[in-house]
């Protein structure tokens, strides 16, 4: 089957399913739903595989893929995601298809692969930054991990290092995700800009789980230094 150059109907998109079907790996499906507490409907393909074809539904049709698509299986929701990153257009229409995404974004290990792969977020920082405040204000937790992870995987450079610290210190769902996001990000931030970042630590203004789950994944990383993690240790809440 040409992803590249087929007109999707009814019948190849079933053809689709069962080529999906057999890319299964058992062992990687029962490894991948241990680490996926939400229960989804998951065949068991490698990411690799995934991103293959979703950068072939990307140069074809797949407006008409997407039409298609049912979201029934984890994996179809991923590749509509990861579709989204090799897509050609502009960028303010790319926003448009992240936007018809996020509904079906709901577990982290989606949230996570298809917010890597839009790398297009690099070149557009101002619009797409725009954008991502905008999902911090949203009332789905989903929507807020989702704008963390963009800010994680694109912007942790010299323009917006400060503003994203600022953004970590506001008060947002508390949910386990969201949280969660939130001390991953200031863990990298830590890497990049440790003296920064150690301010925002020292003034504690974080969430006591948020500030302590930041602690502990800077200490556990073996690029910083035993000193550093001793006096990180010492503002644990």
């Amino acid at each position: 089957m040409n992803l590249e150059t087929i007109t999707w109907n009814q019948k190849n998109y079933h053809d689709f399913t069962n080529d999906l079907l057999s890319l299964q790996d058992t062992s990687y499906q029962k490894f991948q739903a241990k680490l996926i507490l939400e229960k989804v409907n998951m065949i068991g393909i490698r990411l690799p595989l995934l991103h293959n074809l979703a950068k072939q539904i990307s140069r074809g049709a797949y407006q008409n893929y997407l039409n298609y698509n049912p979201h029934f299986y984890y994996e179809e929701i991923l590749i509509h995601g990861l579709i989204l990153g090799y897509l050609k257009i502009e960028f303010e229409k790319l926003l448009q298809e992240v936007e018809r995404f996020l509904p079906y974004n709901t577990n982290w290990a989606i949230n996570d692969s298809v917010c890597a792969n839009l790398k297009q977020f690099r070149k557009y920082q101002k619009e797409g930054f725009l954008w991502i405040t905008k999902r911090l204000k949203s009332s789905n937790p989903w929507d807020i991990r989702f704008g963390f992870i963009l800010l994680l995987d694109h912007y942790i450079n010299d323009q917006y290092i400060d503003i994203i610290l600022k953004l970590c210190c506001h008060t947002y769902i508390d949910h386990y995700y969201v949280n969660m996001a939130i001390a991953w990000l200031l863990s990298f931030c830590y890497i990049k800009y440790p003296d920064k970042t150690t301010k925002i630590i020292e003034k504690k203004q974080l969430s006591k789980w948020i500030q302590n789950k930041t602690i502990s994944k800077i200490r556990d990383s073996y690029r910083v230094s035993k000193d550093k993690k001793d006096y990180l240790k010492s503002l644990i809440k």
